[in-house]
């Protein structure tokens, strides 16, 4: 092979590494825009306000909690579903429980089912938008306000829809503290 063509073949590898590289960075952000796009995967929106139509139809919110292996916290639903009618602002509380003697932070993620109906389920304020930190001992309620948007009657993919699930799960995260001494600390100077 000559030199010229050699340089074409490194010059091809080269832009198809940076070319995958560069896919690969964009593919979180792109599948996280989809996701809440579509309510793929029972993905929810966010909405600053309530809903200003409201259906006389009823829809009936069950509420589920989970905790991550490993987290130590215990999480409930504080009521089990409640039946509102859609369009119409609900209000829902989970329970947190510290049982150690230990400080833990936690994240929580969420989904609807059936997956088609999280692009109608509105998020107006929940306590999964930030990390929460509970002393030893301490125990929460933690709100979340939300509404069935009425365009789900309009769609022949989630008209007949007559019960959603909203679930959590609960996941433990490292303490604000703890993270800023990460970020504080320097890389380990390489031992030659």
């Amino acid at each position: 092979m000559s030199q010229n063509a050699n340089t074409r073949v490194v010059t091809r590898l080269a832009a198809l590494v940076v070319t995958m590289g560069a896919l690969a960075w964009a593919a979180v952000p792109f599948y996280s825009w989809f996701c809440r796009t579509t309510g793929y995967g029972g993905t929810t929106n966010v909405a600053e306000a309530g809903s200003d139509v409201v259906l006389d139809r009823t829809i009936l919110v069950r509420f589920d909690a989970n905790v991550a292996k490993g987290m130590d916290w215990q999480f409930r639903p504080m009521q089990r579903e409640m039946t509102l009618k859609i369009g119409e602002t609900g209000l829902a509380f989970y329970e947190a429980y510290n049982p150690t003697d230990r400080v833990i932070a936690g994240a929580a993620a969420y989904n609807v089912a059936p997956d088609t109906a999280g692009y109608y389920f509105d998020k107006i304020e929940c306590f999964c938008f930030t990390e929460q930190v509970l002393q030893p001992g301490e125990r929460v309620e933690m709100p979340v306000s939300f509404y069935v948007d009425p365009e789900i009657a309009t769609n022949p993919d989630t008209a007949r829809i007559q019960a959603i699930t909203l679930s959590y799960t609960f996941f433990e995260t490292d303490l604000p503290e703890q993270k800023q001494a990460a970020a504080a600390t320097p890389a380990p100077a390489p031992v030659n």
